[in-house]
């Protein structure tokens, strides 16, 4: 494919990915209220009765209700979104390579979902009540909703992200950029590197950080098998074989 070709491509795969996108909103959009107050739960389940959620602008609490259903639609269509992005990659792949691609979309879809439900169940509770133990008599906690929105759409598309660690270390080792065996001479740097994303993507507390850079660690070992079985195989000299 010439340059010009590829290009073409990419506004295709964007164009489409643009669509399902915007269906994606529709239909969320129509369980705005639902979808709001069920983001909301964590906070509102540790914070103190005498505090609420509030808002400084007028449009404030009607655009974060727009900006909660087109996340929501987003990570509805995501399988397909993903699709589109295997696609644009797919001529770089070999053949036998290329039959796989509904298949990685699917996995890529399910451990970026995955990724976003970790950090929604098992990372909020704990990060929203290590900052509520702040509250007291003189400390009244009323967060603004537009703070609240963005600091967890942050967490949640970090933690999509790097559950995505173990499709990205297999197209590595496919393309053999990367072996098993050199994943595991890094693997103190990649702990290392764990412990400083995790600082810098999550609240400054202990545990917030260990839930984050725990599981990237994880992910990390479980890539070393995904590159040691699925990586490419050195190519072995008639000699030897002889």
């Amino acid at each position: 494919m010439t340059l010009m070709d590829h290009l073409g491509e990419l506004r295709t795969r964007l164009v489409r990915s643009a669509i399902a996108a915007l269906v994606g909103f529709l239909i969320c959009y129509a369980f705005s209220k639902q979808l709001f107050e069920l983001m909301m739960k964590p906070l509102l389940e540790v914070m103190p009765p005498d505090s609420s959620l509030i808002f400084t602008a007028l449009p404030e609490a009607f655009f974060t209700y727009v900006k909660v259903a087109f996340v929501a639609g987003l990570f509805l269509v995501s399988p397909y979104i993903f699709y589109q992005i295997w696609k644009f990659i797919a001529p770089g792949l070999y053949e036998s390579e290329r039959k796989y691609m509904i298949p990685i979309a699917a996995v890529s879809a399910l451990f970026f979902v995955s990724g976003a439900l970790f950090g929604y169940f098992i990372v909020f509770p704990f990060g929203f009540e290590f900052f509520m133990g702040y509250a007291d008599e003189m400390i009244r906690p009323m967060p603004s909703l537009r703070e609240y929105f963005s600091f967890s759409l942050k967490l949640l598309l970090a933690f999509g992200f790097i559950f995505e660690l173990p499709l990205f270390i297999f197209f590595l080792a496919r393309m053999g950029l990367v072996t098993a065996a050199s994943l595991r001479k890094k693997r103190k740097y990649a702990i290392l590197f764990a412990f400083v994303i995790a600082a810098i993507l999550t609240p400054p507390d202990g545990i917030t950080q260990i839930l984050m850079s725990g599981p990237l660690i994880i992910l990390y070992e479980f890539s070393i098998f995904v590159a040691l079985f699925f990586g490419k195989k050195p190519k072995v000299a008639p000699e030897a074989q002889a």
